[in-house]
């Protein structure tokens, strides 16, 4: 039953990241489209929220599949390095 469920993991991680990393070539493109930095740094600021979302459903989709092999306290050193990598990111 769990080998269904790892199988079916792989594959939504895999896809998500997929789809992340189409988002990131179209936005590529659009700045070049556009040839404007304003509209450029708009792309790039609609970017920073794409990144960290993926990233959290990436590793929920993981961990949701490990839950019988991880213990607590390794989910929330996984949940907290996550959270320390977003505080990262979003801290001045």
């Amino acid at each position: 039953m769990w080998d269904g469920l790892r199988e079916h993991a792989v594959t939504a991680m895999g896809t998500l990241r997929l789809i992340s990393g189409s988002i990131e070539v179209c936005a590529g493109l659009l700045m070049l489209y556009f040839q404007s930095l304003e509209k450029a740094m708009a792309i790039n600021a609609t970017l920073a929220l794409v990144g960290p979302t993926v990233l959290i459903l990436v590793t929920a989709t993981g961990l949701a599949a490990m839950a019988e092999e991880l213990s607590w306290g390794r989910m929330v050193l996984i949940f907290a390095g996550v959270g320390l990598i977003l505080w990262g990111i979003f801290s001045d």
